[in-house]
């Protein structure tokens, strides 16, 4: 009975993780169009302007960007997001993120 919990326990976590990996990144052969943002006024000095930024959703991407954002930290950057290609399997997003001194000088 114990060997019989232990397999199913090892199966679980291997399928698992070959999920988990098979879901991490989504690919596609045409990249999206950004639509056209009109770009407002600044609320502050401190807001900075998050400009293409894609979600992925359902196996595509949804444009996400266009807002004015503010840095979680004080010296904070936004470091944007971008397209990475693939040979072969298309282009994938690589998503913006905002990073502090200490990531800047990585």
């Amino acid at each position: 009975m114990k060997k019989n919990r232990l397999k199913l326990v090892l199966f679980s976590s291997l399928l698992f993780g070959l999920y988990l990996s098979s879901s991490a990144q989504v690919y596609v052969k045409i990249r999206p169009v950004v639509p056209v943002v009109v770009v407002t006024a600044r609320p502050s000095p401190i807001h900075v302007w998050i400009g293409e930024e894609w979600r992925e959703e359902g196996g595509n991407y949804r444009y996400a960007g266009g807002f004015w954002g503010t840095p979680p930290h004080n010296g904070d950057r936004w470091h944007e997001g971008h397209w990475n290609h693939h040979r072969k399997h298309g282009d994938r997003w690589i998503s913006g993120s905002w990073r502090g001194e200490e990531e800047r000088r990585k």
